[in-house]
């Protein structure tokens, strides 16, 4: 019982991932794709969750400038991991999606290149944690790049409005109410995901701290153990 109640979120969120699953499988197919369009029901909930994982490290990057408080630094950086791999995941289903409707899985135009910059700006916000050995420069300078990189998001939203592309426009209006209430339930399915990730690679990120933490004091110990102060015994041994 008590394991049911403590993965709860787990629960509901494969339920929730069943249920979009099924409907995106059994809704009518696009009259003008047909059934490749499936692959928005990932494509689609994929991007806005970067975005909102994204948006997270910011808001975690700021608390920890403001308060200095490491949990801060930790919800940063746990959920910009998240956010890279739903960026990929973005990537990769675009790329799928694009074969048969443009006939090439990539071509350089402004969203695909924008949303990989995205993704390799993110993975540099990585690198830049782990090239750190010290936490509090560590988080400081992660919490400026993390602020700083979320600058992408909006250029890579409004892209297909800037410049012109093979890529769509925002379609929201034109879309049919079976598909949007599809879509909508793929985004909400994958929020959910989302959570379950973030609650546990959190717990994941303390647990990877606390051990940082005995480490460093470990080896202060050894290095304080091998220096020790004369004693008169040995001086007089020395005279």
């Amino acid at each position: 019982m008590t394991t049911l109640r403590s993965r709860w979120l787990e629960i509901l969120a494969i339920g929730v991932i069943g249920v979009s699953v099924l409907r995106s499988m059994t809704v009518e197919a696009d009259v003008v794709q047909g059934d490749v369009q499936r692959i928005m029901y990932v494509h689609v909930p994929s991007a806005w969750l970067a975005f909102l994982a994204f948006g997270v490290t910011v808001f975690g990057s700021v608390a920890w400038l403001r308060t200095r408080d490491r949990r801060w630094d930790r919800l940063a950086a746990s959920s910009a991991e998240i956010g890279v791999v739903f960026t990929g995941l973005a990537i990769a289903a675009g790329m799928i999606w694009a074969r048969p409707v443009w006939g090439q899985f990539w071509t350089w135009e402004p969203r695909l290149v924008t949303t990989a910059l995205l993704f390799f700006i993110y993975l540099g916000y990585l690198a830049l944690r782990r090239a750190v050995i010290d936490p509090e420069q560590r988080a400081r300078r992660s919490a400026i790049m993390g602020i700083v990189a979320f600058i992408q998001i909006p250029i890579v939203y409004e892209s297909v409005n800037w410049w012109r592309s093979l890529h769509q426009t925002s379609s929201r209006s034109s879309i049919d109410t079976p598909l949007r209430i599809t879509l909508l339930l793929g985004v909400v399915a994958f929020t959910f995901v989302y959570a379950v990730l973030l609650r546990r690679r959190l717990e994941l990120a303390r647990l990877e701290e606390e051990l940082e933490t005995r480490r460093f004091e470990s080896s202060q110990d050894v290095a304080g153990a091998a220096i020790t102060p004369p004693s008169l015994a040995s001086v007089e041994q020395h005279d």
